[in-house]
């Protein structure tokens, strides 16, 4: 699991692809997308709905494969500042966690984040999750 900003060379960390890889020997599933907390957040950050590339359907992973989600950190509203990202991955059933929360490293020392924050659906196309976030 790693997170990256994007561009690599921004000042600021406003828009990170999340990426995820099957580190085991068998295929796996990722159903719809990853349930993201930025800092003490008490909420997941909201899905961008218009981001699934396939409704209903799960991306599947064979063993070395990865996904990708974008994550828009923040908006133009007020900030707080977050030290740690941490996400869930989801269960076949909606609103199931599949295992427990998982600590993403930083990209940056902090990210300066907001309840504007979005995620994506999960897709094996890094571009098409970046561009859900990058025009926002």
């Amino acid at each position: 699991m790693s997170a990256v900003k994007e561009p690599a060379d921004s000042v600021d960390a406003r828009h990170l692809l999340l990426t995820v890889q099957n580190a085991g020997d068998k295929k796996c599933k990722l159903y719809r997308y990853p349930l993201v907390r930025l800092g003490d957040g008490r909420t997941t950050a909201p899905v961008i709905e218009e981001s699934d590339p396939d409704p209903g359907v799960p991306v599947t992973l064979a063993p070395g494969e990865e996904a990708y989600a974008g994550l828009l950190v923040n908006g133009p509203m007020d900030e707080y500042e977050a030290k740690s990202i941490t996400l869930t991955l989801q269960g076949r059933r909606p609103g199931s966690n599949a295992g427990g929360p998982i600590d993403v490293p930083m990209p940056v020392e902090t990210l300066y984040a907001n309840d504007f924050q979005r995620v994506t659906y999960w897709t094996t196309a890094p571009g098409y999750a970046l561009d859900f976030i990058m025009s926002k």
